[in-house]
C-alpha cells in the first residue's frame, strides 16, 4: 500500500500498519518537527519526508491507498481555551481536506481529542462520516479518549481482555535513574497522595495511583506534564514508560534526543494499537 501521512509526528502509523500486517511500499510523511523526525528515521529510514503540509500537493503523490493524520488539536481540546478554527493550529484540518480531495485515498483516518460537538459536526460535515469515540485504555495503561474518523468499513470499539486489565503498576519500569524522582520542592508539598498547597493541583503536579489506568500523557509546554506516581518517593513517569502507555516499543523514541523531547513528542503521538486494530478491517 502507498501511506500518506499529514502531521506524523514519529510515526505511530508506520508502526500500526506493521503491527496490522498491512504491506508498505511508500510511506509518505509530512512533518516539521525537527526532533519527531529524527525518531522517525532512526526507525524507518525508508520513510519519505516530503515536508510541511502546507507545501504538500496530494495530486502528484502518484496513487494513494491511506490518507492518516492527526491535525494539531490544541484550539479543540477541552484542556486548552477551545478557540477551535479561529486557532491557526486546529485551522489545519482544513488541510487534511485538502490534500484528501487532491489525493483521493481509498481509505482515510483522522484523529483528534473530544471537543465541542459543534466541532465534531464541522468535521464530520467535511469528512463525510461520523467519528468513533475510543478510550486508549481498551488497549492499554493509559485513559486516553480520541475522536477516529474513517471510512474503513466495519470498525468499531476494540475488544481484548487481557488489555483492558492493564493497570499503570504493569508497565512501570523496575529500576529508574535519579533523574526522574521529584525535586525536593516536590517532595515538601506532597503528602500521602495528597498536596498540602492548592496550587499544586494541575495533571502536571498530581501523584496518579499506579493501581488505576494512567490519565492521558500530554506535550506540555516543559515536554512533560503529565504527573507523578509514588512507590516509595513521587517521581515523573520515565520515556520508556510513556511509550508503553502508548503502545510503541521500548527505546522508540530513544535516538539521541532529549527527555524533554521525547516525552513531547509522545504526548503529541498516537496509542499505536488503536490505528492498528482500525488497520485490520482493512
Amino acid at each position: 500500500m502507498n501511506i500518506l501521512s499529514l502531521f506524523d509526528g514519529i510515526s505511530c502509523g508506520r508502526v500500526a500498519l506493521e503491527r496490522a500486517g498491512i504491506e508498505v511500499d511508500n510511506y509518505y510523511s509530512s512533518e516539521v518537527d525537527e526532533f519527531a523526525i529524527k525518531v522517525s528515521r532512526h526507525n524507518y529510514p525508508d520513510i519519505k519526508q516530503i515536508g510541511n503540509v502546507l507545501n504538500v500537493d496530494g495530486s502528484k503523490l502518484g496513487e494513494i491507498d491511506l490518507l492518516i493524520g492527526g491535525s494539531p488539536c490544541q484550539g479543540f481540546s477541552f484542556a486548552g481555551k477551545q478557540l477551535a478554527f479561529d486557532d491557526p493550529r486546529s485551522k489545519l484540518f482544513f488541510e487534511f481536506v485538502r490534500i484528501m480531495k487532491e489525493c483521493k485515498p481509498k481509505y482515510f483516518i483522522l484523529e483528534n481529542v473530544r471537543m465541542k460537538q459543534e466541532f465534531v459536526d464541522i468535521i464530520t460535515e467535511h469528512l463525510g462520516v461520523a467519528p468513533l469515540l475510543i478510550n486508549s485504555a481498551l488497549v492499554s495503561a493509559q485513559n486516553r479518549y480520541r475522536y477516529y474518523w474513517t471510512n474503513i468499513p466495519n470498525v468499531g470499539v476494540p475488544y481484548d481482555p487481557e488489555a483492558e486489565e492493564l493497570l499503570l503498576l504493569d508497565i512501570l519500569e523496575m529500576e529508574v535513574e535519579p533523574k526522574y524522582y521529584c525535586t525536593e520542592k516536590m517532595k515538601k508539598i506532597y503528602d500521602g497522595g495528597k498536596y498540602l498547597n492548592p496550587k499544586y493541583t494541575s495533571q502536571g503536579n498530581r501523584v496518579h495511583e499506579i493501581e488505576a489506568k494512567s490519565p492521558t500523557i500530554t506535550a506540555g509546554s516543559n515536554g512533560y506534564s503529565s504527573g507523578y506516581i509514588c512507590i516509595d518517593e513521587p517521581r515523573k513517569l520515565t520515556p520508556i514508560e510513556c511509550e508503553r502507555l502508548q503502545t510503541l516499543p521500548d527505546n522508540y523514541t530513544n535516538c539521541g534526543i532529549s527527555d524533554t523531547q521525547r516525552y513531547k513528542a509522545l504526548g503529541n503521538g498516537w496509542t499505536v494499537d488503536v490505528i492498528a486494530h482500525i488497520l485490520r478491517q482493512i
